[in-house]
């Protein structure tokens, strides 16, 4: 794991935005991270310190150049879930069991890492990145309605927890709600005029004076004071049974931390620029919680939240998560009463503004004209992420996404080709109707690699084009190159088909068919079948070839009419590489 791979890309002027966006994105670090401490049943503090170790840690190890870490309000259920009923009430064996489950998780992520489990991330397509940051935006600004609202409401689902929103309207708290509307106005209305940052820190620290100033904080909810000091760092009193206990949950939180940091991070790398390695940050992301765990501090995740209120404020590295973390820990020392005064419908002002950020409206537009089969899947990442969970939706929109593979692959795109006047090469029959069959010849192309479910389909269609030839037929030719792969199903397939073929005296032969597919072949055991002179380079020369063999042997079923072929006629020699 290279130290701080995105140092090396660094640019000076960037300093200066990293700088602004640390200190915002502080102002949003410690409320979440004390708020996501206090559901996880842990004790504030812990989460301000699970807030400023995987940060720096990231920094120095991970591969994303914008991703932050920190407290996730996903995971906080499954920590307490986790660890509370083996604490048996004491908050300190509460905090050490918690940081015993993130170093777990944190060693089962590495070793996933070492064992290259990061190719996961290879098979979040694009659509499913769309689909998975649109239903983010809708689980996180669902989950600040609440706050910004000021009612209290139980829910499963964001859509369950959205209609019970909806139905305690008349509860609203109006100071809570004015404060917060105020709020998302002054961030949008300065983002409008291009002041990103201007917005959040006005939102921030005049909610706060405010409040101080007309007494409010009886009349709505604020963050309250921090505790002085940092949380102790300590594992004591944890032992090799806990760690028993603890291993099943740690994996399964590995699981879901890992898919729902993988896709946001190769979201962002596809968004904002840059190299993500699955396999890297599987292992960033593991060494961050092991750190954390062992420094007091719980399991952690890669926050759809806080990333975008960084980058929304202009942050372009690592540079401005060591900022904020920097700040954060400062002002637990020198200043824990300073956010006595600030209102939480503020900060889900905030949160509500970065998130809306994550949908790219323009994008999903564009994708929907595109592509029906690949908008189903987008939908489905939408869908599932927001009813199912990230975990299990992001697995549903995977399988989609494999099933329609096979279903391209199953019915791929097949075509007869023939010659086209002064256009070199041989061409789509079906879309150049005006093109000429060789004679005594059928050129047929299959794009796609051949397996278990379309050999058939293959073969069934040449079948098709020899039984409806008007003329006698001594090869057929099958333009291999978009054949990629062949396994031994389809090979029985092929086999059946040349048997066919040769019972009415015509050879099956192949062109531009790769030199691993023709070994491959060979490998199978069919080098009697289909020996060299079953081979050629190109379209092109077994057409000269072929022509040049039908004319030796006196073969002359359509004399000199047909089109001549792609150069001179000569000899050519099969494939053999």
């Amino acid at each position: 794991m290279p130290l701080a791979p995105w140092l090396r890309h660094y640019e000076r002027r960037w300093l200066r935005d990293d700088l602004v966006a640390g200190a915002a994105l502080f102002a949003l670090l410690i409320p979440a991270g004390m708020a996501y401490a206090q559901a996880a049943g842990l004790p504030p503090a812990t989460g301000l310190y699970a807030t400023v170790v995987p940060m720096v840690v990231y920094a120095v190890v991970g591969p994303s150049r914008v991703l932050v870490l920190g407290p996730d309000s996903a995971l906080a259920p499954l920590i307490a879930a986790s660890a509370l009923p083996l604490a048996a009430g004491s908050p300190g064996r509460a905090v050490a069991l918690a940081g015993l489950l993130a170093v777990l998780m944190g060693a089962i992520m590495m070793a996933g890492a070492v064992l290259r489990l990061g190719v996961v991330t290879q098979l979040l397509s694009r659509p499913i990145r769309l689909g998975y940051l649109s239903g983010l935006a809708l689980v996180v600004i669902v989950s600040q309605l609440t706050t910004l609202l000021g009612v209290h409401v139980s829910g499963g689902s964001p859509w369950e927890e959205l209609v019970a929103t909806v139905r305690a309207l008349d509860q609203v708290n109006p100071v809570s709600l004015a404060v917060g509307a105020g709020s998302l106005a002054v961030i949008g209305l300065a983002r409008a005029m291009g002041w990103r940052l201007v917005g959040v820190l006005a939102a921030v620290v005049g909610s706060g004076v405010v409040t101080w100033l007309l007494g409010l904080e009886h009349r709505l909810t604020v963050a309250g004071a921090l505790p002085a000091g940092l949380p102790p760092a300590s594992l004591a009193g944890v032992g090799p049974a806990d760690a028993v206990a603890l291993v099943l949950p740690a994996a399964g939180i590995a699981l879901m931390t890992f898919a729902d940091s993988g896709v946001l991070s190769k979201s962002l790398a596809a968004r904002y620029g840059g190299d993500v390695s699955g396999n890297r940050e599987l292992a960033a992301i593991g060494l961050a919680n092991a750190a954390t765990g062992v420094l007091g501090g719980f399991p952690v995740s890669a926050s759809g939240s806080r990333t975008p209120v960084a980058l929304d404020a202009g942050a372009r590295s690592q540079v401005a998560g060591v900022v904020a973390a920097a700040l954060v820990a400062a002002f637990m020392l020198v200043a824990p009463g300073a956010t006595a005064y600030l209102p939480t419908a503020t900060l889900a002002a905030v949160v509500i503004a970065a998130v809306i950020g994550l949908v790219d409206g323009p994008e999903i537009v564009r994708l929907a004209r595109m592509s029906r089969s690949e908008t189903v899947v987008m939908a489905a990442a939408f869908v599932g992420v927001t009813t199912l969970g990230v975990l299990t939706g992001i697995l549903v929109a995977i399988g989609l996404a494999l099933l329609e593979f096979v279903r391209q692959a199953f019915t791929p795109y097949r075509a007869e080709l023939a010659h086209l006047e002064d256009v070199p090469g041989y061409h789509d029959l079906s879309r150049h109707p005006e093109a000429e069959r060789i004679p005594g010849l059928i050129l047929a192309r299959f794009d796609a690699p051949l397996f278990f479910a379309n050999g058939s389909v293959l073969t069934d269609y040449l079948r098709s084009l020899v039984e409806a030839a008007d003329r006698p037929v001594t090869h057929v030719v099958l333009a291999s190159e978009p054949i990629t792969g062949i396994d031994t199903t389809a090979l029985e397939e092929l086999i059946e088909l040349d048997e066919w073929l040769a019972e009415r005296g015509i050879q099956f032969v192949f062109a531009e068919l790769k030199g691993p597919m023709k070994d491959r072949l060979l490998r199978f055991g069919t080098r009697a079948r289909f020996g060299v002179d079953h081979f050629y380079p190109t379209v092109s020369a077994a057409v000269r070839a072929l022509r040049a063999d039908r004319e030796d042997r006196g073969d002359r079923h359509d004399g000199d009419g047909g089109p001549p072929p792609d150069g001179p006629p000569s000899n050519v020699a099969p494939s053999t590489g």
